[in-house]
């Protein structure tokens, strides 16, 4: 099913029935709240928003906090609405990263990049594999099955590998009978989780030596 950009920017910008606008939480650009713990939508491929989409109106994904309301919401959305919000999302760019140190500032435990560097890109032996072997060079995404999550909101981030580590989101790809990202945080520790999303969220999209931006179509 293909998705209408233009479409999907009015669902976006105004919401459809009882479901609020996707800006309200996710910001005018889809680039996200740290503060609300939003992520960003912006460039992720469509595919994944359309399955998280799905996931949430067949209440196979239930969030707590401020996101509790995306099961509801999504319930007001066809398969089309769907696609099209994906499309439209899909098609923004975002360089809008979290204010690391304006969070530290606030009160919020924040990681040390570098040593969430070692986690990405290369793992922890006998502990967990490099984010990159799944989600590509920096976290930047491998569509269709595995997001972006370089250049993703911190707030964001450790909220869901906490929520993959106690099972309380439980809607990852799964493999001989055991979910991937369950599987990797469960062997990670608070600080573990602080350290990764620190560098994610604030990671270079593009390889050295070569500046171009894969996109996640």
């Amino acid at each position: 099913m293909e998705g209408n950009a233009s479409a999907g920017k009015t669902i976006f910008t105004n919401g459809k029935g009882a479901a609020a606008p996707c800006m309200s939480c996710h910001g005018d650009k889809a680039q996200g709240n740290d503060d609300m713990g939003a992520p960003r939508l912006a460039g992720q491929g469509p595919a994944y928003i359309v399955k998280q989409l799905t996931d949430f109106k067949g209440d196979k994904r239930q969030p707590a906090g401020v996101g509790a309301v995306m099961p509801t919401f999504a319930k007001e959305l066809s398969d089309q609405d769907m696609h099209d919000v994906a499309a439209y999302v899909n098609s923004l760019k975002d360089e809008e990263l979290s204010d690391l140190k304006k969070l530290a500032a606030s009160g919020t435990k924040v990681g040390e990049p570098y040593l969430g560097q070692v986690i990405a890109k290369f793992g922890v032996k006998d502990k967990v594999s490099a984010c990159q072997s799944c989600h590509g060079y920096n976290g930047r995404g491998a569509a269709p099955v595995f997001p972006m999550i370089g250049r993703q909101k911190y707030v964001y981030l450790v909220n869901q590998l906490k929520n993959w580590r106690d099972g309380s989101r439980a809607n990852d790809p799964v493999v001989n009978s055991v979910g991937i990202m369950r599987a990797v945080a469960q062997r990670l520790t608070d600080d573990d989780i602080n350290n990764v999303a620190a560098f994610l969220s604030s990671a270079d999209e593009t390889t050295p030596g070569n500046h171009r931006v894969p996109t996640q179509d």
